[in-house]
């Protein structure tokens, strides 16, 4: 039975570790990416994806930096905006070429999308999410102090520098990327979380320099469209419990308490597995089907056959 799902495509989709940022090597990532969406929407399901942007908008963000004395730089929510349609563009690019290979006519449209937060978002005061490159330590704090960063150490990975990663409100356009995916229109949307911005008190909108978390914003997102099923893409096939122990176990079918669970238990880290489960359990909550998985598994995860799934 065809189904409504929001596909949320991690850093790795794009760029991955340690690979060099040209424009050659992502739109091959991203390509590789859509030929399994592709994939997805043979089977007849209906997609919306989002994605990640934490690499692409630190080099976009050090770009300005290292230019300012000659182009005046911009702030971190129009950064985010540059990641998203370039981002954007090759997604909806690559998508099409994939679906013509399959002899499938779906339109394809990227939409440029904010995102609302509270200014208010202890967030702000506690930066947590790292953007753009790894560093070794010493030359990550040599660069906070010469830049005025924030760094910190990203998941035994090494050292990045870190902003605000504020909650979102809600995804500003959502009711369109429902009427679009109801007709039958592949959505890239809310890339990178979404364009950070706050509502004023007399309605108004406007920027403010954040990079929100993805696995949140698309959660946010699969309840806005009323999506049927919740995928996040990452780097490993299965959540796992006991992660690099001797009794590390892979999870496959779970229902939503022992999800709950493990997570009560620890099991997952704040800085790469406790955002995506927290986001897949609140989807799992409400009904729907959250599934963690590899990009390469993601057609047979849709299917019940591989991946972690959670159900209520």
């Amino acid at each position: 039975m065809a189904e409504k799902v929001v596909i949320a495509l991690g850093g790795n989709a794009i760029l991955q570790p340690k690979q060099e940022a040209t424009y050659e090597n992502q739109l091959e990532n991203v390509r590789k990416s859509s030929e399994i969406i592709a994939r997805i929407v043979k089977n007849g399901h209906n997609v919306i994806v989002t994605h990640g942007n934490g690499p692409q908008v630190g080099n976009i963000l050090r770009q300005n930096e290292e230019a300012k004395d000659i182009v005046p730089p911009f702030p971190l929510d129009v950064c985010s905006a540059e990641s998203q349609g370039f981002i954007g563009y090759m997604m909806d690019q690559t998508l099409k070429n994939e679906l013509h290979k399959l002899g499938l006519n779906h339109s394809v449209v990227s939409m440029l999308t904010q995102t609302e937060v509270s200014a208010d978002d202890p967030a702000f005061q506690d930066p947590s999410k790292p953007i753009g490159v790894f560093f070794a330590e010493e030359e990550a704090k040599q660069l906070a102090e010469e830049k005025n960063w924030i760094v910190k150490e990203d998941a035994g990975r090494g050292w990045r520098r870190v902003v605000p990663s504020p909650m979102p409100k809600s995804i500003l356009g959502s009711e369109t990327i429902k009427q679009l995916t109801d007709a039958n229109t592949i959505v890239i949307s809310a890339g990178g979380g979404g364009i950070p911005v706050v509502k004023n008190a007399d309605g108004a909108l406007t920027g403010i320099e954040a990079v929100i978390d993805k696995d949140r914003s698309a959660f946010k997102l699969a309840e806005e469209v009323q999506a049927d099923a919740f995928m996040i893409l990452t780097d490993v096939q299965n959540v796992y419990v006991n992660y690099g122990k001797p009794d590390q176990k892979a999870l496959t079918h779970i229902t939503l308490d022992e999800a709950k669970q493990y997570v009560e238990e620890g099991q997952f880290s704040a800085g790469s597995m406790g955002p995506k489960m927290e986001a897949a359990i609140k989807f799992a909550e409400q009904g729907g089907r959250a599934i963690i998985c590899s990009l390469d598994q993601a057609d047979l995860a849709m299917e019940g056959k591989a991946g972690t799934q959670i159900t209520k």
